[in-house]
């Protein structure tokens, strides 16, 4: 098991290599070069800029049991798929029950924005979603460690 991070525009990557590192899981952090992350206890893997390059070389790296943190609904997607655990920013675990509840939920988003539409964007970032994140990915690794899934 290894933790992937989609680093670009992710809050809490400092938290995801500390936490990592308690429990000796190997962290990659993926980056495009507008955007270029390193961390002590972490490898950094910059990709080329452009749109999704990131996702893709995420997921052609993603093996199966594999954490994946990203607040993107079609990466998770896509990372589901591949038999990965993954974790948005506020500890909210994507799953097979609600990705696609999110999904619709983006492209509705989507079609407003496009027809002149505006949308409130996301709050501000508090305690409480680092706490509930820290605590979802030492669920994770804690599983992990017992055997359990």
């Amino acid at each position: 098991m290894r933790v992937l991070i989609d680093g670009d525009g992710c809050p809490v990557v400092d938290l995801t290599v500390r936490i990592a590192g308690e429990y000796g899981v190997a962290c990659l952090i993926l980056c495009d070069t507008a955007h270029e992350i390193w961390r002590p206890g972490a490898e950094t893997m910059v990709v080329s800029k452009g749109a999704d390059s990131v996702d893709f070389v995420l997921v052609n790296l993603l093996k199966p049991g594999d954490v994946v943190i990203t607040q993107d609904y079609g990466l998770a997607a896509l990372c589901l798929a591949r038999g990965a655990r993954v974790l948005r920013q506020d500890g909210m675990a994507y799953t097979d029950e609600n990705i696609g509840g999110l999904l619709l939920a983006r492209c509705t988003a989507g079609k407003i924005r496009r027809s002149g539409g505006r949308l409130k964007g996301p709050k501000k970032r508090t305690r409480d979603q680092d706490a509930a994140f820290a605590s979802a990915l030492r669920c994770i690794f804690a599983e992990q460690k017992t055997g359990r899934e």
